[in-house]
């Protein structure tokens, strides 16, 4: 490496810099617009609130797109020993910023589309939704983190769905289970059914079903209520709808007395791509060109993946620099010299995508 640039370096800490919870990606939209049109891309906001920038020209397309909208909680944003500190420098603000300091300088015979896309930590997905309506790219890049030396090509599926438990208020002294223990009786009966699919499976291959909230005891003294919140991480050979379906079937057949509601609040069905494409094979040599030994992940969580890969069916991978185990949290770090080192891997793979005989 040579050095990373002031002008990118500036790039990924002034759009880290800008707070842009999901729902909230207005300002660091702009922001991202403008720098990308002093950079010389055709930069503008979509439809869907997207920030958009297309540079360069020609017969192939390289749609690289990651999402500019964050989980909550507010960092400070610093520089120290080497690494950029503040909410969204790994997810997924480096992996965009490296998309677009890639394509900065255009490639001949490629047209490049990045997207900033918006409400990626939303169940709406609203960007990429939007984007999954265009004709598709001949390759698409996702920007998450894989670690610079990697690229993700599997993404488990995601399921959640809300249950509401109602009945007529009783003394608090009366017999029998509250609302709440009925809720957690068919909790109960519902983490059963999902443990019977992938039985003695691990990692990857199990399907995850979590009880990820619940709240009890609510009562405006003629009703009771109770609610919870299921959330499945579902892999390959399994659908949200079978798992919609099989709750709803042991919510009907339920015998207590509360009257069980179901709905669902978001899914996506699991993606995979295969490692044999010219674009996984593009990453391939442009991290051997960058000092690394490339290898490819499958994760359990989602991305923007999950949606286009089956919209698009084209070469598809998820990269960008970062370690994903400070996604979400209060230590959300970027190496510095692991996102000039995914710069340099994106150039190579554009460089790739003009001339496939390099």
């Amino acid at each position: 490496m040579t050095g990373l640039s002031p002008d990118d370096l500036e790039l990924v800490r002034g759009l880290v810099a800008i707070p842009s919870v999901s729902r909230q990606e207005g300002d660091a939209v702009e922001w991202l617009v403008a720098r990308m049109s002093e950079r010389g891309f055709r930069a503008s906001v979509d439809d869907a609130g997207n920030a958009v920038g297309e540079i360069g020209d020609g017969p192939t397309h390289v749609v690289l797109l990651g999402h500019i909208d964050t989980v909550p909680g507010e960092i400070p944003v610093r520089i120290e020993n080497g690494e950029l500190i503040g909410r969204g420098a790994v997810d997924a603000k480096g992996p965009l910023a490296a998309f677009v300091a890639a394509a900065t300088q255009p490639v001949p015979g490629v047209r490049v589309t990045i997207v900033g896309a918006v409400e990626e930590e939303s169940p709406t997905s609203a960007g990429a939704r939007y984007r999954a309506t265009l004709p598709p790219p001949a390759w698409c890049v996702i920007g998450e983190p894989s670690g610079w030396d990697a690229a993700t090509i599997a993404y488990k599926g995601r399921l959640a769905l809300r249950l509401g438990f109602a009945r007529e208020a009783r003394h608090g002294a009366a017999p029998g289970p509250t609302s709440t223990e009925e809720a957690l009786t068919l909790w109960e009966l519902i983490r059963a059914a999902a443990d019977l699919r992938t039985p003695g499976a691990a990692g990857f291959a199990k399907l995850d079903c979590r009880l990820e909230a619940a709240n009890g005891g609510v009562t405006d003294g003629l009703i009771e209520r109770a609610d919870l919140r299921i959330g499945y991480r579902i892999p390959p050979g399994i659908t949200s709808a079978e798992l919609e379906d099989e709750v709803r079937r042991i919510a009907r057949g339920y015998s207590g007395d509360a009257h069980v509601t179901v709905e669902k609040i978001g899914s996506e069905e699991p993606a995979r791509t295969p490692r044999t494409t010219p674009l996984a094979r593009a990453f391939v040599a442009g991290i051997a060109a960058a000092g690394g030994s490339a290898t490819f992940k499958v994760k359990s969580g989602t991305s923007d993946m999950n949606i286009l890969a089956p919209a698009w069916s084209c070469p598809m991978v998820a990269y960008g620099p970062g370690d994903s185990k400070y996604d979400h949290t209060p230590m959300e770090r970027l190496a510095l010299a692991d996102y000039e080192r995914a710069i340099a891997v994106l150039r190579a793979v554009l460089e790739r995508a003009g001339n496939p005989r390099i």
